[in-house]
């Protein structure tokens, strides 16, 4: 390779949560563990964990969470759908760089494969002095942006000569961003053959207690809300608020989405569409727990129709948001 040219290539490195190889009991088990091993996703006694996870957890959890990854799957690639997504996102922002040839894409999983070790490692390999990390987590949060960070900067410890690297900050209230959710929304509302009487804007949640030890998400995601609302012209009755996906028995941030999906229908609200601002693909939360999960208690509580919107994605709207943040961060090097 000729040293001058690979000494002045850029990369760029999309990272999303995780996903397992497959939908068996022994594959979601080394999906969970990893994931769940992570000090930065739960914080406890570190020994009092391993033989929780390990005893109680990791024996029982496999199986269900199979049985949900199974209900979602992507059987045409045999993969699952945050993995599909995540390509598709990383194979566009190249064809958006296509004109700069010093600048390479690529994109990891924080759990499991692509890992970001092996594609920090490629990119470093091809030449790339300088690598820009794409978090797509609108919203900080310790246990999702900063774990990307941990993993990056363990990589880079192994390395003699580290490339100069670059993270894209959180996005939550940047305005290209939040035309993407507001316009999304209009649009797949504009396909219903009703109108919600209720939007909820659903972010997955985190104990209340990473919030009093000083992580800002809460107040992303509540600041992300309140310039919807602002946008889409709604007040906090008709577009509101809730945190999905709780685990154990921690207090966590609230109102929760299932509780909050189900008092609705017992009030009287027939028509409920849910959006999801702080997921950038569609994954097991939204297709399963959401679109699948909460759609069926807000039935059985007595509402009628319930929409669950699709994430930004890889569609225009949401390819605007990375390519912007982008080229944003890139400015200089570029």
């Amino acid at each position: 390779m000729d040293q001058k040219n690979s000494a002045s290539r850029i990369g760029v490195l999309l990272v999303n949560l995780g996903t397992p190889e497959a939908t068996d009991y022994w594959s979601i088990r080394r999906y969970l563990k990893e994931f769940l091993s992570d000090p930065r996703v739960i914080e406890t006694n570190r020994v009092l964990w391993w033989f929780i996870l390990n005893l109680v957890i990791l024996t029982i959890r496999p199986a269900r969470k199979g049985r949900d990854y199974a209900k979602i799957w992507n059987r045409e690639r045999n993969e699952s759908p945050l993995k599909t997504i995540t390509r598709a996102q990383a194979e566009k922002l190249a064809a958006h760089f296509s004109s700069e040839p010093r600048i390479t894409v690529d994109w990891a999983m924080r759990y499991g494969n692509p890992s970001i070790p092996s594609r920090l490692q490629a990119m470093h390999a091809a030449g790339c002095e300088r690598i820009l990390v794409v978090p797509l987590y609108p919203q900080y949060a310790a246990a999702t942006t900063a774990s990307v960070g941990d993993r990056v900067f363990e990589t880079l410890k192994t390395m003699r000569w580290q490339p100069t690297v670059r993270f894209v900050p959180p996005y939550f209230d940047d305005p290209a961003y939040i035309e993407a959710v507001a316009v999304s929304l209009e649009e797949e509302l504009a396909k219903l053959s009703w109108k919600p009487e209720v939007i909820l804007a659903s972010f997955h949640g985190v104990p209340k207690e990473y919030v009093e030890k000083g992580d800002p998400y809460e107040r992303q995601c509540t600041e992300t809300v309140r310039l919807l609302r602002a946008r889409l012209q709604l007040d906090e009755e008709r577009f509101r608020l809730t945190f999905q996906s709780r685990f154990g028995r921690a207090e966590w941030l609230g109102p929760p989405t299932d509780g909050t999906v189900r008092a609705l229908a017992q009030s009287g609200v027939r028509n409920l569409a849910v959006v999801m601002p702080g997921f950038s693909a569609d994954c097991l939360e939204t297709l399963e727990e959401i679109a699948g999960e909460n759609a069926e208690i807000f039935r059985h509580a007595g509402g009628e129709r319930f929409a669950a919107i699709p994430c930004l994605n890889d569609s225009a709207h949401g390819m605007r948001v990375i390519q912007g943040l982008a080229e944003r961060e890139l400015a200089g090097w570029i």
